[in-house]
């Protein structure tokens, strides 16, 4: 082996070291080996269960070339038996230089044939060289064609270029099998993190597809805002951290209790029914009164249409979007009502409880049940802690549990202010607010039209602060979520 082929070949491993994407790979193997055998045309294949697959075709006298953009040639795929010479080399582990495929009788060459009658090309000399892992995997076959000598034409390839064509093809097999690990481990987590945010949208159905919708929604957004002109795209690997983050970023509310996620009225369940059974309770009282004489039939109606005004002001209260000030006031005089019951005892029409649920004045949730909910982006970024992200997803647990912070300060957990919210986090925020706006599967709200839902973030944007003016503006000038 020349000194220049060594040299070659050291070059060449650092090179196939340093590339993680496995198409540019295999494009890299195919051009390097073909370049050091100084040869006319060549092929990759790639090991799939009993058959070889076309992975690359280049061929310079018909200038043609495909496979480099991830597709597959469109070439029937070689069966592993052994009359054909690429399924043989892998199979018996050992490289085959045929000087002349024409005059050689003892393999199937009825493909190079056909290819040959396609084309016009004329296939002569060959080198087939199997590549397999250190532990002896196979994982593919590196065949060149048509030898090259200095003027050009076709000749057998030499005699040691089959050691240095092993050399690169053994350096190829590891550093395929390395990407193809990374790989399978990428995809591994990337499965997990959708398993992760399924669960979380679906432990309750209102809250189903948020994350998904928010991830495809900002995909959409991330691509527009790269080819507006004021932004610098974003490279593969950092939209892949910005959608992770999406995606994990109500992970906290694993731990929220179901009863207040779920919460489409005021009051719970228990105290709905208490409510009921207590205005029931007092309607056959007034009855019972009347028939013991202990009040008049006019009186018992009285009672009665009290008890009718009361159940309609608890069930107007318990699902109103929002609690006016005349249903506060007339819930505050419900509540300083008191019946006497049988046992003597006065007692309340609404207890305090049941008065401060239904007097919220807006949403379905308490004060203690909002501090509940809003709790989630401390568990997010406690969850999210345990998770050993590598270099190129090191932000997303910071942007993930940071995604209802407001550039005025108001928001939550750390109160974080301007220039302390990254631009990845603004996203993520109107990404969220404007989906939890337009739901339509929300237990305390109805649907709000996307006009309505627009005009609210460029409140938030412009007039309260809360919100960045100038990635609102590109978002709304996006209609990113129509798909």
């Amino acid at each position: 082996m020349r000194e220049e082929e060594m040299k070659k070949i050291l070059e060449v491993g650092v090179l196939l070291s340093s590339e993680r994407d496995i198409h540019q790979l295999l494009e890299q193997i195919l051009s390097c080996v073909m370049e050091l055998a100084h040869c006319d045309a060549g092929t990759l294949y790639l090991l799939d269960g009993d058959v070889l697959r076309f992975k690359i075709m280049r061929n310079d006298t018909l200038g043609t070339y495909s496979g480099g953009d991830g597709k597959d040639p469109k070439m029937d795929p070689v069966p592993m038996e052994r009359g054909n010479v690429c399924a043989l080399a892998l199979l018996e582990d050992r490289t085959i230089c045929i000087e002349d495929v024409k005059a050689d009788t003892g393999y199937d060459f009825s493909g190079p044939a056909r290819y040959d009658q396609k084309t016009g090309y004329d296939t002569r000399s060959m080198l087939v060289v199997p590549m397999q892992n250190r532990s002896g995997e196979k994982i593919g076959v590196l065949q060149l064609i048509n030898a090259l000598d200095d003027k050009s034409k076709v000749c057998a390839f030499a005699p040691d270029m089959a050691l240095v064509v092993e050399s690169v093809a053994s350096q190829a097999a590891i550093t395929i099998q390395n990407v193809r690990y990374i790989r399978d481990i990428k995809e591994l987590f990337h499965s997990f993190v959708q398993v992760m945010s399924a669960a979380i949208d679906e432990r309750t159905p209102y809250n189903a597809s948020h994350a998904r919708h928010m991830a495809e929604c900002g995909s959409r957004f991330i691509d527009y805002l790269g080819s507006v002109g004021d932004r610098t795209p974003l490279t593969p690997d950092q939209k892949e951290e910005f959608l992770m983050s999406i995606l994990l970023h109500d992970i906290g509310k694993l731990v929220t209790p179901l009863e207040v996620m779920n919460k489409a009225r005021r009051l719970l369940p228990t105290q709905k029914a208490a409510v009921a059974h207590r205005l029931e309770t007092i309607r056959l009282l007034a009855k019972i009164h009347r028939l013991e004489g202990r009040i008049t039939e006019a009186g018992e109606q009285e009672q009665l249409r009290q008890v009718e005004e009361a159940r309609e002001l608890v069930q107007k209260a318990d699902g109103a979007g929002f609690v006016t000030d005349e249903m506060y006031k007339a819930l505050e005089g419900l509540r300083k009502r008191y019946y006497t019951g049988e046992d003597g005892r006065p007692h309340p029409w609404l207890t305090e409880d049941e008065h401060a649920m239904l007097s919220i004045r807006k949403g379905t949730l308490s004060q203690e049940e909002r501090r509940q909910m809003e709790e989630h982006v401390e568990v997010t970024d406690r969850l999210l802690s345990q998770i050993h992200f590598p270099g190129d997803l090191s932000h997303v647990r910071q942007w993930a549990a940071a995604h209802h912070e407001l550039l005025n300060g108001s928001g939550y957990p750390k109160h974080l202010k301007g220039e302390e919210i990254p631009d990845a986090v603004r996203i993520i925020t109107i990404l969220d607010i404007f989906d939890s706006l337009v739901a339509d599967d929300r237990p305390y709200k109805r649907a709000m039209p996307v006009e309505k839902a627009l005009s609210i973030l460029k409140t938030m944007a412009e007039e309260e602060g809360k919100l960045d003016p100038a990635l609102t503006a590109h978002f709304i000038a996006s209609r990113c979520w129509e798909g």
